[in-house]
């Protein structure tokens, strides 16, 4: 299938402590171009990255590293830093303004969450079931993501030619997954490689989402509550696809999204092409 042909030959980076990283070069436009290798980079946060990891991204060298995580999610969880790169924070809230992601699902703050125990009490909630649903399609329609995602853009666009563009979340999965299809978007690459992109993550976290989704069957859960696993422990690309076709319905195309609501001119896209391909 072509997930998992995608899986096998995309790009995962040789670090140990940086989860889900992948330099998105080596994918080809429709028009036959190919992505730049060492320029766009897509993973997990830095906070567990060794010594190493971080001497390897100096190498590249990644020139600037883009967290899209809001505020909850840095308490003692900080990216550790690469030396010579700039840090930019774009806090993403796929929720809207009134409320973050703990509150969504129903969950009290707390300054270190454990993630799994989180989402076994949260597939349960009929609160974070509608979120699950939600995740993607608010991206895509909520102004504040609009605003911030294209800011990211408008990074890239402004970034100098030398040097790679680091870009995360906590797992580097959902709000960096709709970056790396809108830059992917921006760039020619077709729908398909961009959906191929996106799955690949759930070859990182599979072992994750069978064991919690086995926990989740043994009390009871079924269809509803198997979704909030995959969509906050792997990705649902289902819901991904969907979100896709909801942009053609809503926007005419993606490219019509890229110039609307995340306002990329023709200009910049040619820029990015430019820059980001060969």
């Amino acid at each position: 299938m072509l997930f998992q042909k995608e899986v096998q030959t995309q790009q995962f980076l040789p670090v140990k402590g940086i989860i889900n990283a992948r330099d998105l070069g080596g994918y080809v436009t429709a028009d036959g171009r190919t992505v730049r290798s060492g320029k766009l980079i897509r993973a997990a946060s830095l906070a567990d990255a060794t010594a190493a990891d971080l001497k390897y991204l100096q190498q590249i060298p990644v020139t600037r590293v883009i967290d899209f995580r809001q505020d909850f999610e840095l308490q003692g969880r900080e990216d550790r830093i690469i030396d010579g790169a700039e840090y930019v924070r774009i806090p993403i809230n796929s929720n809207g303004n009134a409320m973050d992601d703990e509150e969504a699902l129903g969950i009290k703050k707390q300054k270190q969450f454990n993630v799994r125990k989180l989402i076994m009490i949260a597939a349960f909630n009929k609160k974070a079931q509608q979120v699950a649903r939600d995740l993607y399609p608010n991206m895509v329609t909520l102004e504040s993501c609009q605003k911030r995602f294209a800011r990211f853009l408008r990074i890239l666009v402004e970034s100098p030619d030398s040097g790679a563009v680091f870009f995360h979340c906590t797992q580097g999965k959902d709000r960096t997954g709709m970056a790396s299809a809108y830059i992917l978007a921006a760039l020619g690459v077709d729908r398909e490689t961009i959906i191929a992109d996106f799955d690949a993550t759930n070859a990182v976290y599979a072992k994750d989402v069978k064991r919690l989704s086995r926990r989740v069957r043994f009390w009871g859960g079924r269809e509803d509550e198997l979704s909030v696993v995959q969509a906050f422990i792997g990705a649902n690309t289902g819901n991904f696809v969907k979100t896709l076709d909801m942009i053609d319905a809503q926007y005419g195309s993606m490219q019509n999204y890229l110039k609307g609501p995340l306002a990329l001119s023709d200009t910049d896209i040619a820029i990015l092409r430019e820059r980001y391909l060969m």
